[in-house]
Formats: structure tokens, C-alpha cells, sequence
């Protein structure tokens, strides 16, 4: 959808193999964000150390300054992550700690440190699967998503946070339940990246067959006037009716709403509702949607 509303913003003034290095570029930003979350995170955790040793070096140091609980730094799911080799490279590559966030780490990791859960996570004798998994997604989920300074912070350096920031929720916390199954170097998995190419050019491909589905449903709209969202969204869901056979046609009706409701105006959930629906209803009449199971 970015990536279409871009080469509509850019009037299809595009070379040959342009549009998809702006889909690339789309999702390397996509990555780069996702990289640096996992690895603010892990900081968080890992600041418990840095937490004693500055307590400890004090001049006048107390009884609580040298009895820093550590045990976070030795979260189990948070090592399963720093050893991912996968990870590792990512970091090298992408350089996450030049961005200057020490302060945000700090004031993450207190906040962490007055909460229940942490104290209830501390007194703990033993480690368990639950428990590590739980404080390392409540990091993420209550104490880094709802601060709306550190989401500033987090636009200030990633100007697309807004577009990206409900799958970014998504694909970390998925991450949080099987980490050692991720690889950082295949943001997307060769098959979701196939997929993306695929859309894209098949709805840039096909846009004429696409707009000749939509248009003459547009009898009370002016179609200059329609949200360029709103066209952009309608054909891809087209598109999947047509040339996707293993997308079922009820995801793809339901997927665009969403989209429209989140990305365009008030009432584009019900226009590309209404438009998806009907161009659906004919396509099936004259037996042109053909789907069959993703397994097979």
C-alpha cells in the first residue's frame, strides 16, 4: 500500500525495476525499526548490571546500593536473543546503539524496577519459562509502547513509527513466544516477500483490468475525488479476488476494511467495503474467482 501510494504520488513516473526497490526500501525501513525495538529492549534488561556496578561505585555506597538484584541480566529468554546469530549480525550491521537512547534505557529500566511484577520477578528462587517470557513482554507493552515521550523519541528517529507501529507490536511479541526461529536477515521470510513482490506488480500489471472492475461501481462518486487510498486499497483487494488463489475471498474484504479504517477517511471502511463486496458478488456470479487451499 506504501508503496502504491508512492508511485501514484510520483504520477507512475517510475524505471523499469523502480517500484520494486521502493517496496525494498519500504521494508528495510520496516527492519531497521524492528532491530532496534529488540535491541533497546535487551538493554533494558541488560541494565541491571549497569544499574549495580554504578550504585556500587559510590563514594559513600549503602546497604541497598550493593544488594542491586541483577537477576533480569540473566533472563533466559533474553539470552536466547543476544545469542542469535542472526541478531548479532543485524546489530553489527545496522549500528542500533549509535542512536543515543542511554537516558531512555535508564528511565525504562526504573520505571521496571518500581513495578510489582519486577518485585514479584526478583523474589523468585527459581527461572521459569513463564516468568522470564512475562517480564520481558511487559518491557515492551507497558512500559515502552504506552510512554508517549519515548514514542516520540522512537518517531524522532524512525519517521515511519506510525505506519509501522501496530505490526511492529505484532511481530515483536510474536518474536518474544519462539526467538530462536527468526532470522533478522530475512525480515519478511522468503515466501511474504514473494508475496509482496507479487501484489505489487500484478495490481501495477493489471491496472486497467482492475480499474475496470472499480469505476463503473463509482456511479454517485466522483472517482477524482475518492481518496487515492481508497483506489489504491480496492485494487489490491481486486487483485487478490482475480490473481491470488490461495487468499480467501473473506481476508481480503476483511483486510482492506481494516486498512482503510486505520489509513484513509472516516468513511473509507464502508466505501471499499461496499465497492470489495460487489465487484466479489459478479466475479462469483460469472464463476471468475477460482481459490484452492494454501496447503495444497
Amino acid at each position: 500500500m506504501q508503496t502504491l501510494y508512492t508511485i501514484e504520488a510520483l504520477d507512475h513516473n517510475t524505471k523499469p525495476g523502480e517500484e520494486t526497490k521502493i517496496l525494498e526500501a519500504h521494508l528495510e525501513q520496516s527492519r531497521q525499526l524492528f532491530i532496534y525495538l529488540v535491541w533497546f529492549l535487551t538493554e533494558v534488561a541488560r541494565y541491571a548490571e549497569e544499574d549495580s556496578r554504578h550504585r556500587a561505585s559510590k563514594y559513600l555506597p549503602s546497604a541497598q546500593d550493593l544488594s542491586v538484584n541483577t537477576k533480569i541480566s540473566g533472563n533466559t529468554l533474553l539470552w536466547n536473543i543476544l545469542e542469535l546469530p542472526s541478531f548479532a549480525l543485524a546489530v553489527a550491521k545496522d549500528k542500533p546503539q549509535l542512536i543515543d537512547n542511554e537516558d531512555w534505557t535508564r528511565k525504562i529500566y526504573n520505571r521496571l524496577v518500581e513495578s510489582p511484577l519486577y518485585q514479584e520477578y526478583v523474589t523468585l528462587q527459581e527461572r521459569n519459562k513463564d516468568s522470564e517470557k512475562e517480564i520481558m513482554e511487559f518491557i515492551f507493552t507497558d512500559l515502552m509502547l504506552p510512554d508517549e515521550d519515548f514514542v516520540g523519541f522512537i518517531e524522532e528517529n524512525f519517521v515511519h513509527w506510525d505506519d509501522d507501529a501496530e505490526m511492529m507490536n505484532l511481530l515483536l511479541m510474536g518474536f518474544l513466544q519462539k526467538p530462536k526461529s527468526y532470522n533478522f536477515q530475512e525480515f519478511l521470510g522468503k515466501e511474504k516477500a514473494k508475496f509482496a513482490r507479487d501484489l505489487l506488480h500484478t495490481v501495477l500489471g493489471k491496472e486497467e483490468q482492475l480499474s475496470q472492475l472499480i469505476n463503473p461501481r463509482l456511479q454517485n462518486w466522483d472517482a477524482e475525488r475518492i481518496a487515492v487510498l481508497d483506489m489504491i486499497l480496492m485494487k489490491m483487494g481486486a487483485a487478490e479476488f482475480l490473481f491470488f488463489e490461495t487468499i480467501p475471498t473473506k481476508v481480503t474484504i476483511n483486510e482492506y476494511i481494516d486498512l482503510a479504517k486505520d489509513y484513509s477517511t472516516a468513511q473509507s471502511g464502508q466505501f471499499v467495503n461496499g465497492i470489495l463486496d460487489n465487484i466479489h458478488k459478479e466475479l462469483m456470479s460469472q464463476q471468475l474467482i477460482h481459490k484452492t487451499s494454501h496447503k495444497n
